[in-house]
Formats: structure tokens, sequence, C-alpha cells
């Protein structure tokens, strides 16, 4: 079976009819598209630490991180660049083999950008792929941190630009188009998705996705992120989506986008086994993986590893790690206590 090239053109219509298939063809159809373009039994793993965590000033609706709303939070500044690499050495270790650093921000600030450059080569230095989440970016401050080396830089959408406002009015989605130019232009790759479950109507997740797929080059890593609802948040009393949705959201994600990887992020402490294992059918090769996710739980890291061995998959491997390394980690913990609760799947 041939498949037509990657496109950035997909209207409404389109991608509404995708949706709208029999679940069995939605799916089948999914399956067929990754298994031309991925190893359907690799799922890559990434590891993300926060290094700055809470007062955010950005007010979007679904964050525990902002400081527009009343959470348990814990405030943390700012952590140092040696704590750091201190961290990224024990993924390595533990087989990962990209290290992702993310920072509760609007943007970063000046007196931020040699810290976080330092931080950036000297996690290079350890032979691992860097990825940062730090808000908005200026074109000056993407080339800044491409030229420090950074591999990966994570900017989600979130969701429709219909929807959008009724969700964030602190930055526009202009804003984060904007962002994503800017680490395009500054030679680094593209992480970007969005958050399904928020209130939003179909409409907004064809939106979402349709959005994403006609980029002028569709990101290298899609994360879809189902709603965590977080006690003092706007949206803490939000219906449930539907689960049958949210695969629909992963298999149409796969079909539009068939040379990204699609991530199964945020939400997965809800899902059980098939429902994984359903969206690793339909496409998602990438998962975030540790005991939380940011400032959320996610599933155990040995939870997420015995069902990966149930499933007859293995975890990607990039050729600077052997087998021997990734077969190690399987039967490890992330990390001990102290430090499990810095980590998150990425």
């Amino acid at each position: 079976m041939e498949f037509a090239p990657v496109r950035h053109d997909w209207t409404h219509t389109q991608v509404k009819a995708l949706f709208e298939m029999p679940f069995n063809d939605l799916l089948f159809k999914a399956a067929s598209v990754h298994r031309a373009n991925f190893n359907p039994n690799e799922v890559q793993i990434s590891t993300l630490l926060s290094i700055k965590t809470g007062a955010c000033p950005e007010d979007c609706k679904y964050c525990p991180q902002s400081g527009h709303y009343k959470t348990d939070l814990e405030r943390e500044r700012l952590i140092e660049v040696e704590k750091v690499v201190e961290q990224a050495r024990l993924a390595k270790q533990k087989g990962a083999t990209r290290f992702c650093m993310g920072a509760a921000w609007s943007d970063p600030k000046d007196r931020d950008m040699p810290y976080i450059s330092q931080m950036v080569k000297e996690v290079k230095e350890l032979g691992l792929e860097t990825c940062m989440t730090l808000g908005k970016l200026s074109n000056e401050k993407a080339h800044e941190l491409s030229s420090a080396g950074l591999d990966y830089y994570n900017h989600n959408l979130d969701t429709s630009p219909e929807y959008y406002e009724q969700i964030i009015s602190t930055r526009t989605f202009q804003d984060r188009l904007n962002t994503i130019d800017h680490v395009r232009d500054a030679g680094m790759k593209v992480c970007s998705g969005g958050i399904v479950g928020m209130g939003e109507q179909a409409s907004d997740r064809f939106g979402l996705l349709m959005q994403l797929a006609n980029l002028p080059q569709q990101p290298e890593s899609v994360p879809i992120n189902m709603l965590v609802k977080v006690k003092g948040t706007p949206l803490e009393n939000v219906d449930d989506l539907d689960h049958f949705e949210f695969i629909r959201t992963i298999a149409t994600a796969r079909i539009m986008m068939p040379q990204s990887y699609v991530r199964l992020s945020a939400g997965r402490n809800a899902m059980n086994e098939q429902m994984q294992s359903m969206c690793f059918f339909a496409g998602a090769n990438s998962i975030f993986y540790g005991d939380k996710l940011l400032t959320t739980e996610n599933p155990e890291a040995d939870a997420d590893m015995n069902l990966i061995k149930k499933l007859g998959m293995n975890p990607e491997t990039s050729e600077d790690y052997s087998d021997e390394a990734v077969a190690a980690s399987l039967s490890s913990q992330v990390a001990d206590k102290a430090t499990s609760e810095l980590f998150y799947e990425a």
C-alpha cells in the first residue's frame, strides 16, 4: 500500500470526515499509515525535568503552575546548572536518549539565558539530545538556544484558534505561531501539540490538528494531552472527554502527520492498559515516562515498562545507546524517591 506524501493543505471538511469514519476503519487506516512510516512495535521515551516550577504569569485555565490560581503547588526558583546536569547524568544511566527541561515562564528573561544556555551545553556534553519548554521565544533568544546546541523546543498550540481565547487571555494564538516560526528559523526541531477535554467541541479538535498539520513544516513531535483536572484551576469541574474521542484524536493525528512522532502525553493516569494499547495501535509512538508529568500524576515507570513488554513492544533506541543499556533500564527505577519527583516523561 502506498500513501500520499505529507500534506499541508488539510481542510476542516476533510479532517471532520476522518474523525467521523467508523471507528474500526479509522484505526485500521491510522495503523496502516503508522506501519508505512515507523516500526509499530517501538515507542520513544523521553525524560523531563522541571527547572523552575510555579508562579507563571500566564493565565492558562488548565495549568496549576499559573500564578492566577490558588492550587497546592509549591513554587520553586530556577535550579542550579549542576543539579540539572546531575539529573541528566542519572537519566542517561537509566537509558534515556533525550533530556527535556521545562520552566514555568511567560518567556525567558535576558538574565536567565546564560544559565539556560549552559544547561544545554553541559547536558549535550553527556551525549543526550536536549529539549526545552520555556514559553514564548523571540527570534534572538531562539538563535541563542540553537547556538548552545538545543535540539528540540516544545511550544504547544493547545487548542483551535476559535476556542483559544476561552482558555488563555495573556498571550495570543499568533504569539504561539510566532514562537514556532522563530524555532524553525533558528534551525531547531519543533515539538507542538495540544490538550483535549477542556470543554471544547469536536470541531475544535479538528481545528487543532489542522493547524498543526498545515504548518509549513509539520512538528517532529506532536504531544496529545488529555486534560488533567486540577483543583483550583478554572477547568477543575469540566466534563470528562469520552475515551473514544481521545483515541479518534490520536488516530487522526497519525494520518494527518504521518512522519511525526505522536506522543501520548498528559492524562494517561486515567487510562487503563486497554485504552493505551488502542492508542498505540492507532499510531501513538511516544510517551511521557515517569511518576510525574510536570506537576500532575503520571503512571509509574515500572507500570509503563510492564505494559510495553506485555504488548511485545520495545523502547526506541538511538545509535548512541546499546540494547543492553536499554534492557537494563526496563528493570530499574527511573530514580530513587528523592529524585523521582523531579522527573516526568516527555
